[in-house]
């Protein structure tokens, strides 16, 4: 990270990062918004898996219900593509086809780690091809990986299925992603499934204005981690004359809106019940801001991310929901006392009357994590 050898703007300790980033993230208390309007705020959500959104919408939205996301989805309002850091994200439609061209230069780069599997294939035709398969009749990856393979038999058939994916803006047709169904992840084009064609991509710079909004204050590193795209100090420095800046308690320089809320570092945080792969704990260079240092890691078991919850706003461990027997199981990385018991256990309840509406659940503190 670029430090200042002379910062002359304002610091803003961890705590006043902590709580801007809460407020902007919907999380310091919830939001009239609806899920569309919540999802559009937030520039998506991570979703690798099929229900990470709901969680993350019924922790920062009031009167959010699962069904509403999913009639979203149904109704193609929303849809599941690959965006930011090469993940699968909900995005709104509308920025469905205008983030996705954006981070087209990252699916680029992301087709170099399969040249080997590729050798002598015409990219460009292939996304001809693969165009005209998935427009046809959505197909899965396998059914992907076996229709190209056909044209270019000498190729990998997992790069030609990724090669697509990186070509192509395919996006996961439902039943895939609605709230109590099942179903395979089979792929079309995003222009195709919504009906309309691709935007042109934001420009850089708008698309800072918009991360600041949701993410802010933050450095260009930040929004590079966010967006798994480089070189975009040259949007910020665009930006300058209309964005404020601070420093971080490291001398790294952070921009904001001016407009922008900055509450106090003593504003009261509630607890939060949050998702697995949650932005809030990915999209910073430094994540300091919510996760203590004393917990780097704990929140991930090699490629398996934990379901996470907040205490005073940072990260303070991990839960799960045992369906088997209908019990919370909430386990803090340190001592909590007996108030903050008593908030978990009460964000624990409303959280499981939002998603689980007509279930009986007891909330149980485990054994705490270990390093």
């Amino acid at each position: 990270m670029t430090k200042a050898k002379s910062p002359t703007a304002p610091v803003l300790d961890i705590r006043a990062l902590n709580r801007a980033t809460l407020d902007r993230q919907l999380l310091l208390r919830r939001s009239p918004l609806s899920a569309r309007a919540g999802i559009e705020h937030l520039l998506g959500l991570q979703a690798q898996n099929v229900k990470p959104p709901y969680y993350a919408l019924a922790a920062r939205l009031a009167g959010f219900t699962p069904e509403e996301l999913s009639g979203l989805m149904a109704e193609r309002e929303v849809v599941r593509i690959v965006t930011m850091r090469s993940t699968i994200h909900t995005h709104t439609a509308a920025d469905c086809l205008s983030l996705r061209p954006l981070v087209q230069a990252a699916r680029d780069r992301e087709l170099g780690n399969f040249r080997k599997g590729l050798v002598g294939v015409d990219l460009d035709r292939l996304a001809v091809r693969a165009r005209e398969l998935v427009e046809v009749e959505p197909h899965t990856m396998k059914e992907l990986r076996e229709a190209l393979l056909v044209e270019w038999p000498d190729a990998d058939p997992q790069a030609l299925a990724i090669a697509a994916r990186c070509k192509l803006p395919l996006v996961q047709v439902t039943p895939r992603g609605l709230w109590g169904r099942s179903g395979q992840v089979a792929l079309t084009t995003a222009e195709h499934w919504l009906g309309r064609p691709a935007e042109p991509a934001p420009t850089p710079d708008a698309t800072v204005l918009r991360y600041l909004a949701a993410f802010g204050p933050a450095s260009v590193k930040d929004m590079q981690t966010w967006a798994g795209l480089t070189r975009l100090r040259e949007a910020f420095e665009r930006l300058r004359p209309q964005l404020v800046t601070f420093y971080d308690p490291n001398g790294v320089e952070l921009f904001d809106l001016p407009d922008a809320p900055r509450p106090a570092a003593d504003t009261p945080a509630p607890p939060r019940f949050l998702p697995e792969f949650d932005n809030l704990l990915l999209s910073h260079a430094d994540r300091t801001r919510v996760v203590p240092p004393e917990y780097w890691g704990r929140a991930w078991q090699g490629n398996v991310a934990h379901r996470t919850f907040l205490v005073d706003g940072f990260l303070a461990g991990v839960w799960k929901l045992d369906d088997g027997d209908g019990h919370l199981v909430v386990e803090p990385f340190g001592k909590l006392t007996k108030a903050q018991q008593r908030d978990v256990v009460a964000e624990g309840a409303r959280m499981l009357g939002t998603m689980h509406t007509g279930t009986s659940c007891d909330i149980r503190f485990g054994t705490v994590v270990q390093p």
